[in-house]
């Protein structure tokens, strides 16, 4: 029999209710009035007029983009970061992570690796020694070094760790006794469980590499070779539309430097957006429910 709720669980509802709506939609406000203020008018957005609603809807900002090589170049650099970057920190974070989740019965020497990896996460070696190994290195306008220093993320190895050590060691005794080694153990049979742990760990690397943008400005000289954060943040602090001709009457009078920056840091957000929803369901619920019988 399900009792009626009380006066005071029914305001706690409403009240708590209230909160999460106002919070989200205080969340999503600057991404509309950012995609708001992209489809606007030039006097429209020099006005303040804009808020969630686009003033003088116009797509003026998204031509100037399309038509803008150097935003596809660093979009491209950006991709391929992604790629190579995310690859490299997910294997990195899954081979450091397997050893370290086993108990020192298993693995000699497991604290002194530990403390190994730890010990990066209260001393760093600042800037200046970053960037002169990087320079030494002969990294300098090249892909590697936007991912080479970031290739070992500490906090995402710590994540899978503590997941790792939650598997039963059934299956992986299990694994061991039909004749498994430990890749093949860490192939098939952690992974297939691991798939939560896996997408927010990739979703982590995914957001910084994607997100990173003082790296760039630092490693790279020429501006070609330029991730499409470090690109959209030179263009944000500069004012000026380089590709705009005087004669473009059009175009002068349909955009702004404002329009246009709302365009770019629009669209850098969309991929994001699109993947994170196909993620997110894999952040609750556990794999691992009746893996374990008996």
């Amino acid at each position: 029999m399900v009792e009626n709720a009380t006066f005071g669980r029914k305001l706690f509802i409403v009240v708590n209710y209230s909160f999460l709506i106002a919070l989200a939609c205080a969340c999503l406000f600057p991404i509309v009035h950012i995609a708001a203020l992209s489809m606007s008018s030039q006097s429209a957005a020099s006005a303040g007029l804009v808020t969630i609603w686009p003033k003088d809807f116009t797509w003026m900002s998204y031509r100037y983009i399309l038509e803008n090589s150097a935003f596809f170049t660093s979009f491209g650099v950006t991709l391929e970061r992604v790629l190579i970057g995310g690859t490299m920190s997910m294997c990195m974070t899954l081979l450091a992570a397997y050893p370290l989740s086993k108990d020192s019965r298993k693995f000699k020497g497991r604290s002194v690796y530990a403390w190994f990896f730890m010990f990066t996460t209260i001393f760093g070696g600042g800037l200046i020694p970053t960037f002169m190994v990087v320079k030494s290195a002969g990294l300098m306008d090249s892909i590697w070094a936007l991912v080479l220093p970031t290739a070992v993320p500490v906090f995402n190895i710590l994540l899978m760790l503590n997941f790792f050590r939650q598997i039963p060691e059934e299956l992986e005794e299990a694994a061991f006794i039909d004749g498994a080694g430990h890749l093949r153990t860490l192939w098939n049979v952690y992974l297939p469980v691991s798939i939560p742990s896996l997408a927010t760990n990739g979703l982590l690397i995914l957001i910084m590499h994607w997100n990173s943008w003082f790296d760039g400005m630092i490693y790279m000289n020429d501006v070609d070779n330029y991730p499409l954060q470090t690109y959209i943040q030179s263009i944000i602090v500069s004012s000026d539309l380089t590709n705009l001709k005087p004669d473009d009457l059009e175009e002068l009078s349909a955009i702004s430097d404002k329009t246009v920056k709302a365009a770019q840091i629009f669209v850098s957000m969309v991929p994001i957006m699109a993947i994170y929803p196909f993620l997110q369901k894999y952040f609750i619920g556990g794999m691992l429910l009746g893996s374990v019988k008996g």
